[in-house]
């Protein structure tokens, strides 16, 4: 499974309906979901299509017509995310219509295409599971530790001071957690 973690955007024009698909990391998606409704007020449709893993390690899916009829656009996208098996992130297509209607086999081709450029094009990277560590150091071992953490690529960092200790909390992929681990247990010999 694949996953995108920056958002990218393609264009295709099908009958002089222009089609502009994002492909949006999950975390993301639906605060830029909303922010493309902001920035295309003109457009026709915004559809999309969205695809993440729950806490059960299950794929939920998630597709919107927005106004299309019933399964000629937010479907096709899914189904383009499954075909590609990408998982946490979505698809989101824009669409200005071009004064020529497609039929609802041409609007699912169309949209269907529009997804596959955009994904073409993104830099996709394997999807990995993100897990939730939690430890305890001094307030001696706090730039130590945010040094060991940086170099195990963990960004999603949140500290808890407390009277003699730091509780940090962090959020990573299994194979950062345990890069951090082993760089603690070195420096602690």
């Amino acid at each position: 499974m694949f996953t995108v973690e920056e958002v990218f955007e393609a264009t295709v024009e099908v009958k002089r309906s222009k089609f502009t698909a994002y492909a949006i990391p999950a975390s993301m998606f639906e605060a830029y979901r909303d922010a493309l409704r902001t920035q295309h007020p003109k457009a026709n449709h915004i559809v999309y299509a969205l695809r993440e893993i729950d806490e059960d390690g299950r794929i939920v899916e998630k597709s919107n017509d927005d106004g299309e009829p019933k399964g000629c656009a937010g479907m096709p996208v899914l189904n383009v995310l499954r075909g590609e098996s990408m998982v946490a992130c979505g698809l989101c297509v824009v669409r200005y219509f071009g004064g020529i209607k497609l039929g609802t086999g041409g609007m699912a081709r169309a949209y269907a295409q529009a997804a596959k450029t955009v994904l073409a094009t993104s830099r996709k990277t394997p999807y990995e599971k993100k897990v939730s560590y939690r430890f305890e150091t001094t307030y001696k071992e706090i730039d130590t530790t945010a040094y060991l953490l940086k170099q195990a690529n963990i960004e999603e960092i949140v500290r808890d001071f407390g009277i003699d200790t730091v509780v940090w909390h962090i959020t990573a992929n299994e194979s950062s957690i345990e890069a951090f681990k082993r760089l603690r247990s070195k420096c602690k010999r």
